[in-house]
């Protein structure tokens, strides 16, 4: 264990400013700024990337439905290189390489390790990517169930549109995670705005050249618009995708350059010197694997929803996948800013084996991202189908419900997800990756059983909704597994004050909760709401709701003394009384 190793004097619990010394790297290191200063920039770029999102989904949803065939079809196509991401990197480049990146630059030297770390890693993203797109036919086969024969064709021939982002995915993280080692946090975060800028685009060119998606009468005549979908239009929807995903990668190697970093080619270099990687990928990709199953399989159950339901319309799916958007937001936008910002402070604590400094950091994100995902899970609960209908205006009222209800259940599972992500890490840097695979078998176990479930012994329109309780349930199970194990690791986290925290900001939000369910008492049904005179009531509802909520919310950690939530607001504060 990494606590056997020589410890530092703990000087600050601030994880994006560790007191250490060490060999200077090669290159010119970015000077490091604090923690609230990186969390302040990564969350200015993931907003500014998930409100062109929101136009993104609204122009999708315009361009084939929510519900629709099509819609489904090309879910599934662009679901694909996601999963194959989360195996590739998500559960293995992302934990590992930050950590040996940070070993190797503060090393001499170490600039030769990174670059074969970055020449293997995209030699062989490349050679995944090509045979995963050559083999889409089985893939989508795989991730369907019941499917007739013209929707399995559409899928597929997405698919091998869709696909290759698994590659630029990849080449993204690599040049991310370099410059996230360098604490060069910003272009990480804010280029996939660009990919949603030229995404944004190929919808708008389009919906320009063959006009919205047009509801249809039942399934039946659904299915049969499906030789509509000529090789150009198909190209034209799933190209610029892809188009949007290699743009987001490559725009990296500016900001990674004018950094200082500069990539050679090396394939070979010392023996050993990457087992350490090799030892935890082994591990990581097996705990994503195990998770990936489980996707499988929950998957199958909210594609077949479609088919098992008709000719009703119910959430399959793409309405799953719609909820999850908007389910990932307040995550995106605090837990994981705040993570990413942490977690190269923290690498270094674990690198040298200052596990004071890393025990009184976690215990400080976990408290946190507590106070803003206790809110957000409240807020998004009350306004879940004001939300829906504001952020995706063009889906319809029955799609308004079909949403919402996912994305309330979703809703369940936000503040064990942020814990989970956050311990994750903790124990790569650790290098204890065997656990996280030992912790995913029960939370994928959960997960399924969940969602099998309610497809056994409900009607088909609960089934996506099975499938996201299922999905909450797991996180409740990671978290309760990775803070015990995590624990025995550091020899105590702080566990009593974490929880004092979220017990008093859950009592905050729950009067802010029911404060909110009044208000939207006296609200329009989202579901009712239509056009730009609906867009408008929607949005103004969710900011004047939520703006109340949130205030209350303020005033009652205030009065309950939680000080988390003034120190996350306090640089915005100092801001503000400059201006």
């Amino acid at each position: 264990m990494m606590a056997t190793r020589a410890r530092c004097p703990v000087t600050s619990v601030d994880p994006a400013e560790p007191d250490e010394t060490g060999d200077a790297d090669a290159m010119p290191a970015p000077p490091r700024k604090s923690l609230s200063r990186n969390s302040a920039v990564m969350v200015a770029g993931t907003a500014t990337s998930r409100g062109l999102g929101f136009a993104r989904n609204a122009l999708l949803v315009a361009a084939i439905g929510a519900t629709s065939v099509a819609a489904n079809a090309y879910d599934i196509a662009n679901r694909l290189p996601n999963v194959m991401f989360a195996i590739l990197a998500a559960g293995v480049l992302n934990a590992v390489l930050v950590p040996q990146m940070v070993k190797a630059f503060a090393r001499p030297g170490g600039k030769r390790t990174v670059d074969r770390i970055l020449t293997i890693g995209g030699v062989l993203s490349l050679a995944i990517t090509i045979i995963a797109t050559l083999s889409a036919q089985l893939w989508v086969h795989l991730y369907t169930h019941n499917w007739p024969p013209e929707m399995v064709a559409l899928a597929t021939a997405f698919s091998y549109w869709c696909i290759p982002q698994l590659f630029f995915y990849c080449v993204y993280t690599l040049l991310g995670e370099v410059l996230n080692s360098r604490e060069q946090f910003g272009p990480f975060m804010w280029a996939p705005a660009l990919n949603n800028v030229v995404a944004i685009i190929g919808l708008g060119i389009y919906l320009w050249v063959f006009g919205p998606f047009i509801e249809p009468a039942s399934t039946a005549e659904d299915l049969a618009n499906i030789s509509d979908w000529t090789p150009d239009r198909i190209a034209l929807l799933a190209g610029f995708a892809t188009l949007g995903i290699a743009a987001q990668a490559l725009i990296l190697i500016v900001p990674m350059v004018r950094g200082g970093y500069r990539w050679r080619w090396q394939w070979k270099g010392p023996k050993g010197e990457l087992a350490v990687v090799g030892t935890i990928a082994k591990w990581s990709l097996a705990a994503v694997l195990v998770e990936q199953v489980a996707v499988t399989l929950v998957t199958r159950v909210s594609a077949a929803a479609a088919v098992a339901a008709s000719p009703d319309i119910v959430a399959s799916n793409a309405a799953y996948f719609q909820a999850m958007s908007l389910y990932m937001v307040p995550h995106s936008l605090v837990t994981v800013s705040l993570i990413t910002a942490m977690y190269t402070g923290m690498a270094r604590f674990a690198v040298t084996g200052n596990i004071p400094a890393l025990r009184a950091g976690t215990s400080r994100g976990l408290r946190v991202t507590g106070v803003f995902t206790i809110f957000a899970t409240i807020a998004m609960l009350v306004l879940a189908p004001l939300i829906t209908r504001a952020a995706i205006p063009t889906v319809s009222g029955d799609d308004v419900i079909a949403i919402s209800q996912v994305l309330m259940v979703m809703m369940l599972g936000l503040v064990p997800l942020g814990a989970t992500v956050m311990i994750k890490r903790l124990y790569f840097a650790l290098e204890e990756a065997r656990a996280i695979f030992l912790m995913h078998i029960p939370m994928a176990l959960v997960w399924i059983a969940t969602a099998y479930a309610f497809q056994l012994f409900t009607d088909p329109r609960w089934w996506t909704v099975g499938v996201a309780f299922g999905m909450a349930l797991s996180n409740w199970t990671g978290v309760l597994l990775r803070v015990g194990g995590l624990r025995r690791r550091l020899g105590g986290g702080g566990g009593a004050r974490v929880l004092r925290t979220h017990v008093r900001a859950l009592v905050a939000g729950l009067v802010a909760g029911v404060v909110g369910l009044v208000a939207v008492r006296f609200a329009p049904a989202a579901e009712s709401l239509s056009g730009w005179g609906g867009l408008f009531t929607a949005v103004a509802c969710v900011i004047i709701i939520g703006s109340v909520m949130l205030a209350v919310y303020a005033a009652m950690l205030k009065l309950l003394h939680v000080s988390e939530f003034d120190e996350a607001v306090a640089p915005l504060m100092r801001k503000i009384r400059r201006n």
